[in-house]
């Protein structure tokens, strides 16, 4: 664990590098900032470089998807799932390898059984990361929330907790148990780790180019199920996403937009949705 004393923290910002990637975005005579986060990380990860704070210290209001230290979006993650539907998703055959997984990571039955039937299946998928020393609270989002709230500027969520459950969750009932069965083929062919480890790898040395291939090796888009999967997690939420930083500008803010860097990338992605919006759009993080 990092040592997040006053003392601890700060030593750590100081020895932070940039990781992920970065844009400034320019429109009215003013300037704010896309930063593509990642969901979960190493320890040293979740203090932001010199140059994502420079852009931060630069902005004036910090805009992600779901600030995750409010506690109405806190409750929204904790209320109880629909059980019916999820037994219907979840038929013995899905619920033994389901448990069988979730014994190999530790985790208690009951625990998964508050969460939708995908949601049990990516949280297993997500732990599995932790074979490579990446876990989900040392993200970045929860970090920039509170270093936002630290130095006084204001935190706004793009997204309702019910839209972004939503897209997690979504699906009719017979994608969902396809979801679940790819997730559940990758953790016991060990492929989970190995794939959440590639991705954060290529975002903690910025490699931009990576990302910008993920649709051709993440295996994420062999079925159509896949594919209605990815679409309405990165495709279908990025125009919102833009609208509602592209209003925060026009108010005459200066914005730091931090999500998902996956929402960052292709022709359906954050930065060319802002230069459709009349955004000049330029590469910070990795340098052109």
């Amino acid at each position: 664990m990092p040592d997040l004393s006053r003392d601890g923290l700060a030593a750590a910002m100081q020895r932070a590098v940039d990781r992920g990637i970065l844009w400034r975005i320019d429109k009215d005579g003013h300037s704010s900032w896309l930063y593509g986060t990642l969901h979960l990380g190493e320890a040293d990860w979740m203090f932001p470089g010199p140059t994502v704070r420079r852009a931060m210290a630069e902005s004036d209001t910090v805009a992600l998807e779901l600030d995750p230290l409010d506690p109405a979006t806190q409750a929204a993650f904790a209320a109880p799932i629909d059980e019916a539907a999820a037994a219907r998703v979840l038929t013995p055959e899905r619920r033994r390898r389901l448990d069988r997984q979730a014994a190999r990571a530790c985790v208690p039955e009951a625990t998964l059984a508050r969460m939708p039937p995908v949601l049990q299946a990516t949280t297993l998928a997500l732990l599995s990361a932790r074979t490579d020393g990446l876990y989900a609270q040392f993200g970045s989002e929860a970090f920039l929330s509170g270093l936002a709230r630290g130095r006084g500027k204001p935190v706004v969520a793009l997204e309702t907790a019910a839209a972004q459950w939503k897209a997690l969750t979504g699906g009719s009932e017979a994608d969902q148990g396809e979801q679940v069965d790819a997730a559940l083929d990758e953790l016991e062919a060990g492929q989970s780790a190995t794939k959440t480890s590639e991705l954060a790898q290529a975002w903690a040395h910025s490699d931009g180019s990576k990302l910008d291939r993920y649709a051709q090796w993440c295996g994420c888009m062999d079925t159509a199920a896949d594919r209605r999967m990815l679409r309405r997690l990165l495709d279908d939420r990025n125009p919102h996403l833009a609208d509602g930083i592209a209003r925060l500008h026009a108010e005459g803010q200066r914005v730091f937009g931090a999500v998902g860097a996956l929402h960052m990338i292709g022709p359906l992605g954050l930065p060319a949705l802002m230069a459709a919006r009349g955004f000049r759009v330029t590469r910070m993080l990795p340098l052109p």
